[in-house]
């Protein structure tokens, strides 16, 4: 590092010479020249790993020769000036100057500028994995005295912080232990599941634990009002970590409040989306509303009656049912929502429904190319954000941050890569999804799922007198015997959901208000 060449830029460049001895004593190589033309000569003919530059010299100013630097090279450039004007700060600051330094500078300055610059990701490198190091320790205490279902939350909102930190690096050493670490904290998420989730949904006491059913009561019904327009916006399959890469393109533009809450077994849409818009557990939906019920083996659409769930729990709470319903599955539907944007905002509640997120990870299943862009959780993040960004989504929440409309951001479910088969044997008539199963006969490894032989124990519908669900922990995926070599290795490194992991129960609940 200490050997790079520094050029510097300064009409009165004889006055430099305590600070250029300074540097050639850490080992730099300084040129110096007095005004910009004999720069841009220099750059032509030399190479140069940062510049610094005087803002005020005869003939070609600071800003000009740094426009015409810009032309030429990519390094940083670093303008040194004596004024303070605000207007000379911003024109540096829009031609992307790396850093700006007023005089007098001591050396000390210069070489803090130096090593932010040149130095940066080294830095950022070895002060995360080290901080990751002495967090290692912290996290494994945490997993290991969890109480609740919020040291849960606690957990895997460290895991994701650290998780992203790392994968922002270019030397993420430490990745890999993290990755284990979230590994080990599932495999315990699983065992507290297994141990607490029958007593959550039917004990009453439990009844401050935020889940898929008492969602909507909790955080959208007091916000609904005739003098604003509230919005529930519904990202199917949307993961806390996937939350947290699109979270910094929201916050100029919203006041962000974040919360978690669990979704219900199983975490598929079926059961948890038809969950928070109907108010009830699946085994009251199925008794209440037969009409608007089918079971895993039924055939037809299983989300096909959301709306009238919603309208019914809006009755029940005597709440207005002036309200909208819209599902976005594609680009043309998401720009048909901005289009309708005035519509909306006279509209007590607004429900819209975004299929993206879902769409992406059942296509890493299907299609060989979406399957390579989205190799690992980075790249399925990536992806994620790069969506986001151009998405209709986007546009129509900018928008809504020039109004006084409450917003809410969530899911049904999140989604978990899974990597391990677990082979089930059971009747034809068995349900389909890989990470939950519901029917008769069933036979599996008890290490790898958590098995409901009551399903009305934990809220659940029977299809048949005698059918039980069984869950899967954390990576697997059920296969089937006949042909399990081939399915097995279809299945691998894909994302599913039903079964129980931090990822597919832990699910980000976020209130957006407007900052202007």
């Amino acid at each position: 590092m200490n050997s790079c060449n520094i050029l510097w830029i300064d009409d009165e460049v004889d006055s430099l010479k305590s600070h250029i001895l300074f540097l050639k004593e850490k080992g730099f190589f300084i040129q110096t020249v007095s005004n910009g033309y004999d720069a841009l000569e220099m750059v032509h003919e030399n190479h140069f790993d940062i510049i610094f530059l005087d803002e005020n010299m005869p003939g070609l100013s600071g800003l000009d020769t740094l426009s015409k630097l810009k032309e030429i090279i990519s390094c940083p450039v670093i303008m040194i000036t004596k004024s303070e004007q605000e207007s000379i700060m911003e024109d540096a600051i829009g031609a992307k100057i790396s850093d700006y330094l007023i005089k007098p500078v001591n050396p000390n300055q210069i070489l803090l500028s130096i090593k932010k610059n040149l130095e940066f990701t080294e830095l950022i490198n070895n002060k995360t994995n080290s901080d990751y190091q002495r967090e290692f320790l912290s996290i494994g205490t945490m997993i290991n005295s969890v109480n609740s279902f919020d040291d849960w939350v606690k957990i895997y909102k460290k895991i994701i912080y650290w998780e992203l930190e790392l994968d922002s690096l270019e030397e993420n050493n430490m990745l890999d232990i993290l990755l284990t670490q979230k590994k080990e904290a599932n495999i315990h998420f699983f065992k507290y599941i297994k141990q607490h989730y029958q007593e959550w949904v039917e004990n009453e006491k439990y009844h401050n634990l935020i889940m898929s059913h008492n969602l909507f009561e909790t955080y959208v019904l007091p916000e609904i009002s005739n003098d604003t327009s509230t919005f529930l916006l519904l990202i199917d399959n949307l993961r806390f970590d996937q939350w947290k890469v699109i979270q910094p393109l929201l916050d100029p533009y919203f006041s962000i409040k974040e919360h978690a809450y669990c979704s219900i077994l199983p975490t598929a849409t079926q059961y948890s989306r038809n969950a928070i818009f109907s108010g009830l557990m699946p085994n009251k939906m199925k008794e209440k509303f037969p009409e608007f019920w089918l079971d895993d083996t039924d055939e037809g659409g299983k989300n096909l009656y959301e709306k009238e769930f919603l309208l019914q729990q809006l009755n029940r709470f005597s709440c207005s049912s002036n309200f909208s319903f819209n599902k976005v599955f594609n680009l043309e539907h998401g720009k048909k929502m901005i289009d309708r944007l005035n519509e909306f905002l006279n509209k007590p509640l607004n429900v819209i429904v975004y299929n993206f997120v879902d769409i992406l990870s059942h296509a890493k299943t299907e299609f060989k190319m979406i399957k390579e862009l989205a190799s690992d959780e980075k790249s399925y993040r990536d992806l994620t954000l790069t969506w986001f960004k151009n998405s209709p989504l986007f546009d129509l929440l900018k928008k809504l941050s020039s109004s006084n409309s409450t917003i809410f951001i969530t899911s049904d479910h999140g989604t978990i890569n899974v990597t391990e088969p677990s082979k089930v044997v059971g009747e034809k008539t068995i349900s389909s999804n890989l990470r939950y199963k519901t029917g008769r006969k069933m036979k599996f490894d008890n290490r790898d799922v958590l098995h409901v032989e009551n399903p009305e124990h934990f809220m659940l519908p029977k299809s048949t007198i005698s059918s039980s669900f069984i869950f899967a922990a954390p990576n697997k995926y059920f296969v089937y015997p006949n042909n399990y070599n081939h399915y097995a290795h279809h299945y691998i490194n894909t994302y599913q959901h039903g079964g129980i992991s931090m990822e597919e129960m832990i699910i980000p609940i976020i209130s957006l208000k407007s900052k202007k």
